[in-house]
C-alpha cells in the first residue's frame, strides 16, 4: 500500500508542475503565459490528505483528476507541437493517479465480512 500511496503523491505533484509549467512557460495558450494556469489550484486541494494518506481524499481526489484526464485528452487530439507532447503527459500522470488512488482507497477501507 505504500507504493501506491508514493504513485499518488508522485503523479499529483507531477501534475501540479506540469500544469503550472506548461500554461507558464512551456506551451501556454498566448505568449507570457495565462490565467488557465489555475487549472493546478484545484490539485492542491487533495494535495495534503493524499500526502498523509487520508482514505476520503483519496475516493474524491480519484474523481476530480478525471476533469484532468478529458483536458489532457481534448489537448492531445486538437493542440500540436509541444503543447500535444504535454497534453499527452498530462494523460499519462491523470491516468497513473486514478488506479493509484482507487487501489489504495479500496486496499486500506476495512475488510468487509464474507
Amino acid at each position: 500500500m505504500k507504493t501506491l500511496q508514493t504513485v499518488s503523491s508522485v503523479c499529483l505533484i507531477a501534475l501540479i508542475f506540469l500544469c503550472v509549467a506548461w500554461e507558464l512557460w512551456l506551451a501556454p495558450i498566448r505568449p507570457g503565459g495565462s490565467w488557465l494556469v489555475l487549472k493546478a489550484l484545484p490539485l492542491l486541494l487533495p494535495l495534503m490528505g493524499i500526502l498523509k494518506g487520508r482514505r476520503y481524499t483519496y475516493q474524491w481526489a480519484s474523481m476530480l483528476v478525471l476533469a484532468y484526464f478529458t483536458e489532457g485528452v481534448v489537448r492531445a487530439w486538437s493542440d500540436t507541437g509541444l503543447s500535444a507532447w504535454l497534453a499527452g503527459a498530462e494523460v499519462v500522470l491523470s491516468v497513473a493517479f486514478f488506479f493509484a488512488t482507487i487501489y489504495y482507497a479500496r486496499l486500506s477501507g476495512s475488510p468487509r465480512p464474507a
